[in-house]
């Protein structure tokens, strides 16, 4: 591997659900990732299990952990209650976000936007924590703008975000005229690309109408086209993100953050073929 990478995974409900991502980590460790981030669930609705999954990976694998916090629904007190039980357990780095609001309900946090929680870690612990923040290569699907979208990632490395993981995406020119946008503002902190492997179409088509990730027309109808031969997509889809990641490193991608979806299978292919 030519860059470091990391994996993220989602907290596993349930005895069966925890062994298997137990397995899932110990499988991916193999490859000596940087660290694994551990999602918070909408409006904090993981919280514990963001925690309790954080310190059990860490201990059984001896990689580095990295829990996710959004603020949409919680309280400061809440926010700094659970940034100094990470800090008591040695946790140094964390992704602070806004997050989305549970169905049905409205945020009702103390934080609006990701900067102020940025901010306030900050103002609160300055450089204990190193602070992660999301990016959107093909834009936030809630922004007004292009151009609002940027300055709302601007805002954030202001406030002190050391390193930005985008959203996954398909088109490898749309990280790089991101990139560039960046650099034209100032914007110096590394843009990790996040990476999707093809497991599943339906799901993916489905999740990508949400958070605004754009299927390249060319991949759509291929995926389409294999729609009910799980080998085939697998294998297709394992060479399509294999060539989109050298393509990432080739044009200097600082690491690649692999959205694990609590399965080692097709990242362990992808890190092999790299």
């Amino acid at each position: 591997m030519t860059v470091p990478i990391s994996f993220e995974f989602f907290p596993a409900r349930g005895p069966e659900s925890q062994e298997r991502l137990r397995e899932t980590a110990n499988a991916l460790a193999s490859v000596n990732p940087e660290f694994f981030s551990i999602t918070f669930g909408a409006g904090g609705g993981t919280r514990d299990l963001t925690f309790d999954t954080t310190i059990r990976l860490k201990k059984e694998t001896g990689i580095r952990t990295v829990p996710h916090i959004s603020c949409n629904m919680l309280t400061a007190e809440e926010i700094e209650e659970m940034l100094n039980k990470y800090k008591s357990v040695g946790v140094s780095e964390i992704v602070a976000l806004r997050g989305d609001n549970p169905s049905g309900l409205v945020a009702s946090g103390e934080f609006k936007y990701a900067s102020e929680l940025v901010t306030f870690i900050k103002n609160k612990y300055a450089d204990d924590f190193k602070i992660n923040v999301a990016a959107y290569p093909e834009v936030h699907p809630q922004a007004l703008s292009s151009r609002d979208d940027l300055q709302s990632f601007r805002r954030k490395v202001a406030a002190g975000a050391h390193a930005g993981i985008t959203q996954y995406f398909y088109n490898s020119d749309s990280y790089f005229y991101f990139v560039d946008r960046c650099k034209s503002i100032g914007i110096d902190i590394p843009i990790i690309p996040g990476i999707m492997p093809i497991t599943n179409y339906n799901s993916l088509e489905r999740f990508s109408r949400i958070c605004g990730a754009e299927i390249p027309k060319w991949l759509a109808r291929e995926c389409e086209d294999l729609r009910d031969d799980q080998e085939a997509l697998e294998n297709f889809g394992v060479e399509v993100v294999t060539q989109l990641c050298r393509r990432l490193i080739a044009g200097g991608a600082p690491k690649l953050h692999f959205y694990s979806m609590n399965q080692a299978k097709l990242p362990l292919k992808i890190c092999t073929n790299l």
